[in-house]
C-alpha cells in the first residue's frame, strides 16, 4: 500500500472515529500525530524558498500595451527528461515552441479538472436519483468572454 493510500485509509478511520462529515485536515493531522503517525520531514530552506518564488511567478501579471488586458508573466515548461519538474519562462521571451508547450500543459490541467468534475457529478447524480441532477456546462467560451468584458468594464470605470 502506498503512503497516499495509507493517508486515504486514515482519513476514513478519522471520519468513522469522530463522526465528522466536513473534514478540517489540520484536525485530521493532529489526530494522526496523537496516534503516533510518523510526521513528515519539513522541506529544506531552499525548497521552501523555491516554493515561494514559484508562487510569486504564478501571481505576477503585466498588462498588454494594446488591449490593456492582464496576462501571466511566467509560464511553466517541463525540464527535458524530467516531466514532473518545471522551469519557468517569461512570456515576453518565450519562443513559439515553449509557449505552445506551456499552453498545452495548462489546457491538459483544465481537461483533467473538467473530467474529474463530470465524473464526480455523474456519481452524485446516480446516488441521488430523487434530486434534480446537477449538470455543469463544460464549454467555458462564453464564461471567459463575459469575464474579459467585465475586466474591461472595470478598467474603464477605474481608469
Amino acid at each position: 500500500m502506498s503512503k497516499r493510500q495509507d493517508r486515504q485509509r486514515f482519513i476514513r478511520h478519522y471520519k468513522e472515529t469522530t463522526g465528522e462529515k466536513e473534514l478540517d485536515m489540520r484536525k485530521v493531522a493532529q489526530f494522526a500525530k496523537e496516534m503516533g503517525w510518523e510526521m513528515p520531514k519539513p522541506p529544506s530552506e531552499i525548497d521552501m524558498l523555491a516554493k515561494l518564488f514559484t508562487e510569486a511567478a504564478h501571481e505576477e501579471r503585466k498588462y498588454d500595451k494594446g488591449t490593456g488586458q492582464p496576462y501571466r508573466v511566467y509560464h511553466a515548461i517541463p525540464v527535458s527528461g524530467q516531466p514532473s519538474l518545471f522551469a519557468y519562462i517569461d512570456i515576453d521571451e518565450a519562443n513559439r515552441r515553449q509557449m505552445h508547450m506551456s499552453s498545452n500543459i495548462r489546457r491538459e490541467q483544465m481537461v483533467s479538472d473538467g473530467l474529474n468534475l463530470v465524473l464526480d457529478l455523474d456519481h452524485w447524480n446516480s446516488i441521488n436519483p430523487a434530486e434534480e441532477p446537477i449538470q455543469i456546462p463544460m464549454d467555458l467560451t462564453l464564461d471567459i468572454e463575459i469575464r474579459k468584458a467585465a475586466a474591461a468594464d472595470d478598467d474603464d470605470e477605474t481608469g
